[in-house]
């Protein structure tokens, strides 16, 4: 089975703008930003969507929540407020079959989103 985008960033197959990165997680930089700071935060291991999760996936999707509110205090941008999105499916805007978690920063954020 060929490896997911995201498995290339973590393997530094692809480069990108890392911010964080421990044993179960890496955050980088959006290459299409959505907001004026877009990140990700991301499994090392795949689980495909929050859909596909299962109990066994408890302790890293609480992780990936974790992380994503020390980079916003890391990055400075946790005082002013953030979003976090995890897309599942077509319709809800997955683009890349690997769990993953936006964190979405530095301007108003609307209310209902897209």
């Amino acid at each position: 089975m060929s490896k997911t985008l995201f498995e290339k960033i973590r393997d530094r197959e692809i480069p990108a703008a890392f911010v964080y990165e421990d044993d179960r997680c890496i955050c980088f930089k959006d290459i299409g930003p959505q907001a004026p700071v877009h990140l990700l935060v991301v499994p090392k291991t795949v689980i495909v969507r929050i859909n596909e999760a299962v109990e066994s996936d408890e302790s890293i999707l609480g992780h990936l929540l974790l992380v994503a509110a020390k980079v916003a205090r890391q990055e400075g941008f946790a005082e002013d407020g953030f979003r976090l999105v995890i897309n599942n499916g077509p319709h809800g805007g997955e683009a890349v079959p690997h769990l993953h978690v936006h964190v979405l920063a530095g301007r108003q954020l609307e209310w209902p989103p897209g």
